[in-house]
Order: structure tokens, then C-alpha cells, then sequence
């Protein structure tokens, strides 16, 4: 993926507020084609708010219009961030880092911690 596009999706999926949503957007068009009804009747989002993120999505070259100047028309994810979507699903959901490896630590030196029959308690 270029550099460029990989750094200008971070920052519209990860790197603002409105990140989650245009996620959870991103995800639900990589299913199928919606139009922005669909998509806010889908994700239980306000239409106003899913038109916005359509619209910022749109002129980022992130997602395109099937039938541009239609009523309605269903969005798609671009073709390009369609073939690169694995890049995406990494970036939006990054591998878990592998747990921390715990070191055992070293038994008490002989004679620490017991209660010696002689001194007391």
C-alpha cells in the first residue's frame, strides 16, 4: 500500500474522533454496497452523522459512488482500498503484541524468610 494513502487512512480510521464510526463503515461497504439509509439503519448512527463520514470517506478516495449523481446511490469501498484490504483490516484492527514472556524469579538464598529455633520468633 503507498506510504501516503496508508498514513492518510490512519488518521480518518485511527486517528480522530469520528474514527470508530468511519471503521465500523469501512467494514460494513467491504460486505456489500449501501447507500447512506442503509448503512445508518445498519449501524444504529444518525443519518446526518453517516452522511458526513460518506462525504469525508468519499473525497479521501476511500469509498466511491456506484451510480454518482443518482438518488441514493449505494456506496463501495474504491478499487484501489478494495484489492488492499487486508493492509486496511490490519490497520484498523492491529495483531494483538505476543504477552510478555514472565521470568521465574530466583528461590530465597537458604535460611530467608524461616524462623530460626534458636533467636526467637
Amino acid at each position: 500500500m503507498n506510504p501516503a494513502f496508508r498514513s492518510l487512512l490512519w488518521y480518518l480510521l485511527v486517528g480522530t474522533r469520528g474514527g470508530p464510526n468511519r471503521c465500523r463503515i469501512v467494514e460494513l461497504l467491504h460486505r456489500s454496497p449501501a447507500n447512506a439509509h442503509q448503512v445508518a439503519s445498519a449501524l444504529e448512527l444518525d443519518y446526518r452523522t453517516v452522511r458526513h463520514h460518506l462525504r469525508l470517506l468519499e473525497q479521501n478516495q476511500v469509498v466511491t459512488r456506484s451510480v454518482p449523481g443518482a438518488y441514493a446511490p449505494p456506496y463501495e469501498l474504491s478499487p484501489y482500498l478494495a484489492e488492499q484490504f487486508e493492509a486496511v483490516a490490519e490497520l484498523i484492527h492491529p495483531p494483538a503484541p505476543a504477552p510478555e514472556r514472565r521470568r521465574r524469579s530466583p528461590a530465597p538464598a537458604p535460611g530467608w524468610g524461616t524462623r530460626s529455633a534458636i533467636g526467637g520468633p
